[in-house]
């Protein structure tokens, strides 16, 4: 509003893109686009190529959230080549890692881990800590889908204990816990899976981050049906569609493997007209109250 009133376009450029970034944190997707496109229109006006690098980050993460992958990688890719062209050394490791988050998304997880290891010795050579966590992240997001839980864990606990000690991004925090409980889950450890996605749920809410919501509550599906309570389990799923849907945010194929899981389980001991219809009343009721029944 100031940079409006002082007449600022390059100024209300920034403002938005910051308030874009805000909202997509929070998983507000009308806003971040809102904010991302007119940021986007207003750098292009201006010819300030830095400002559309930084709208162009916001437009591809809106892009993944809303299930176009596709156009998510281009303008990643685009991203990285302006970047560089640019000689923002010190944003391209976060641009690979955009990249990679591209290609995890799509199920691409050899060259998701290429990039993240790529963006994490490109960060290392030039004292980018927070880049280098960025990075590790992602290399542990991709170990785990590979099977390598030794690797995820290491990785992922490492990042964790980072964040604890700066009380920094409960949204990325609670990514961290979902993802360490997947782990759990795929290990047999019915009760850590429970912990960690209770953990990872309970800081998505207070991030107001829907996404990660979405996927503790999976999480949690996966947990409970391989405890054996098959219907909370399918009731969660039902729950999570939910979310997902008034957020605007589809499973991305990578994502699909966690929920079939538990969806597989629970069918398999309820029979399908009895998952069906727990997974459709999970639907109908609060998150809480299925996991407080």
């Amino acid at each position: 509003a100031g940079a409006e009133a002082a007449g600022d376009r390059w100024g209300v450029a920034v403002a938005l893109t910051v308030r874009a970034w805000n909202a997509l944190a929070r998983g507000d997707t009308a806003v971040a686009r809102d904010d991302a496109e007119r940021s986007m229109e207003l750098f292009e006006e201006l010819g300030d190529a830095w400002g559309r690098l930084q709208a162009m980050d916001n437009l591809a993460s809106l892009a993944e959230l809303t299930g176009d992958l596709a156009r998510g990688r281009r303008l990643r890719g685009t991203a990285v080549d302006l970047a560089e062209e640019l000689e923002l050394s010190c944003d391209l490791p976060f641009l690979l890692c955009g990249l990679g988050q591209s290609a995890l998304l799509a199920g691409d997880h050899e060259r998701s881990a290429e990039l993240y290891e790529r963006a994490r010795r490109m960060a290392v050579a030039q004292s980018i800590r927070l880049g280098q966590i960025v990075a590790e992240i992602g290399l542990g997001r991709a170990a785990r889908r590979r099977g390598d839980l030794d690797a995820a864990e290491t990785l992922l606990r490492g990042v964790l204990d980072w964040h604890r000690g700066r009380g920094y991004e409960p949204g990325t925090a609670a990514l961290i816990w979902v993802e360490l409980g997947f782990a759990a889950e795929q290990r047999g450890d019915a009760r850590a899976a429970l912990d960690l996605h209770t953990e990872g749920y309970e800081a998505a809410v207070t991030s107001g981050d829907s996404r990660t919501s979405a996927l503790a509550l999976e999480g949690l599906a996966g947990a409970y049906a391989l405890a054996g309570d098959h219907v909370r389990a399918a009731r969660l799923l039902g729950a999570a569609a939910t979310v997902r849907e008034k957020a605007g945010t589809p499973l991305a194929p990578a994502e699909r493997p966690d929920v079939e899981r538990a969806a597989d389980r629970a069918r398999a001991a309820l029979g399908e007209q009895a998952y069906l219809a727990e997974h459709g009343h999970g639907a109908s009721l609060p998150p809480a109250d299925i996991l407080e029944g």
